[in-house]
């Protein structure tokens, strides 16, 4: 299983009139997170997408259990429960800075070739930075 951490500091432009994070802004803290975990990795989406293979996102998935409030330090801890097949699970938990879970939630991928937008392999290099977690 891999697992990496990201911290997002809540903009007021991320809030509601309540001072918490909208909730749609969830899914932009999952992408922020998912291509930092990558990054951990050694991992580049840009050099993916360069060399033809894409990952469009198939499902996600939000539970919102507390909210998130303008101006918290929120850390996203995301997990890749298992190697990837041509879909990868992405699993997230936000933690506020009160140590509290606030949202959890996933997110099923897909890799795809570029040109033709048919369903790919993971890129090798992906699978030789992962294979050691598993």
């Amino acid at each position: 299983m891999f697992n990496a951490e990201t911290q997002i500091r809540v903009r007021y432009a991320e809030t509601d009139q309540m001072g918490y994070v909208y909730y749609g802004n969830y899914a932009m803290y999952f992408e922020v997170a998912r291509v930092e975990a990558m990054r951990s990795a050694g991992f580049s989406y840009r050099e993916m997408e360069d060399n033809g293979v894409m990952m469009p996102v198939l499902e996600s998935h939000f539970k919102y259990l507390k909210p998130g409030k303008y101006d918290e330090l929120l850390t996203i801890k995301t997990i890749i429960p298992e190697l990837p097949g041509v879909r990868i699970r992405f699993e997230y938990q936000v933690i506020n800075e009160l140590g509290e879970l606030i949202t959890e939630g996933w997110t099923t991928l897909t890799f795809l070739k570029k040109e033709s937008h048919q369903p790919t392999r993971p890129p090798r290099n992906l699978l030789d930075l992962l294979k050691p977690y598993f």
